[in-house]
């Protein structure tokens, strides 16, 4: 009696986790989403995106384990407005219409030359019940899709899911444009334009240091709560300064940015001409942890549609190249964004006036 009884429990218990599992790989599927489903519901479970194109292009946006931010390819900082983009993409992304038998294959073939592979990875629960107690969370790949170029008129993208037959043009309800470019794999395209981010009461001290002149280079030093010391670095003498202007240069140091990365648009050779040439400015930021983080300006010659060697053409007012990150990106600056790290010393020093600076506005008024 007690074994038929340990039976009867037994297969019930045996039927109720088949139950669990056939309503979780439907709950799963509806994760993963037939041939027509390409977007992700719950954009917060997303742990990684790879991304991999026909030139070689490979990109890992990686979740950092505590929250803060992301990661790409292990190895540098992704643009965090890069990563909300594809996820608003991946959340809105809708089929407008499957692609037409006529065009089908010549779509296909299109694009298994110039597509781009996506593969995105969530934390899902291996059992759910009713999206309300969820059990056993683990990483699984949801979605892996191909994306292809965009349509006659422009206002659609072909995409195309894994193993499926048929590729489909989707679009996002209310905007006009494709999407493609949302999902590059070119590492550059997802990196963070930051080169000094650091908050005043964290900086230890600062220095400019002038490639064409040094007398005018300079260090200030953070000697204690809210003192500082300006440092002449030709000779080390210590000089009276205006604190007004010292802590308006520590506090610009919360977020410079570069404009834009030219290493893969750059030959090596002439990244390495610039590099050995003169520098203009070499600005090196140490916080009070001992980071240090430095870069180098040179002058940039202006661009014209005119057969001028470079070296006769005009300096560029605007921009300036730079060399950032340990000296291994080669990025363009601009002179809006860095004029106020770039006074030389005696703009510093205490009884000397302040600049002001009389823009176009100003004339016209």
């Amino acid at each position: 009696m007690k074994k038929n009884r340990f039976a009867i429990i037994l297969t019930i218990v045996l039927v109720a986790i088949a139950v669990l599992l056939i309503w979780n790989n439907r709950y799963l599927s509806s994760i993963r989403g037939d041939s027509a489903d390409f977007m992700v519901w719950d954009t917060a479970s997303i742990t990684k995106v790879y991304l991999a194109d026909r030139r070689d292009h490979e990109t890992l946006l990686e979740r950092n384990a505590n929250g803060s931010g992301w990661t790409l390819n292990q190895d540098y900082k992704a643009h965090p407005k890069k990563i909300d983009q594809l996820f608003y993409t991946l959340y809105k992304v809708r089929v407008r219409m499957p692609v037409s038998k006529a065009s089908h294959d010549n779509v296909i073939a299109q694009m298994a030359s110039s597509s781009t592979k996506v593969e995105v990875y969530q934390i899902v629960p291996r059992i759910n019940l009713f999206n309300k107690i969820k059990l056993f969370p683990h990483e699984k790949r949801t979605k892996v899709f191909y994306v292809g170029e965009s349509t006659m008129d422009n206002i659609g993208t072909f995409m195309l899911r894994e193993g499926a037959d048929q590729a489909y043009i989707v679009y996002i309800p209310g905007f006009q444009g494709y999407i493609s470019t949302r999902f590059t794999a070119d590492p550059d395209d997802w990196r963070d334009h930051t080169i000094f981010h650091e908050n005043l009461a964290n900086i230890q001290s600062a220095s400019v240091e002038f490639g064409d002149d040094p007398t005018r280079s300079f260090r200030i030093d953070n000697t204690g709560h809210h003192q500082y010391q300006l440092t002449r670095l030709a000779d080390n003498q210590v000089l009276p300064m205006d604190t007004l202007k010292v802590i308006n240069f520590l506090s610009a140091f919360s977020d410079v940015r570069f404009e834009s990365l030219i290493n893969s648009i750059t030959p090596q050779q002439r990244r390495d001409s610039i590099y050995n040439s003169p520098f203009l400015h070499r600005i090196t930021l140490v916080n009070k942890e001992g980071k240090e983080v430095s870069m180098k300006t040179y002058p940039k010659r202006q661009q014209t549609l005119n057969i001028i060697p470079e070296e006769e053409r005009a300096i560029d007012v605007d921009r300036m190249y730079a060399f950032v990150n340990d000296d291994r990106d080669f990025v363009l600056v601009q002179y809006y964004i860095f004029d106020k790290l770039i006074n030389d010393v005696n703009y510093y020093v205490a009884g000397n006036p302040i600049q002001y600076e009389i823009d176009y506005y100003q004339v016209l008024k």
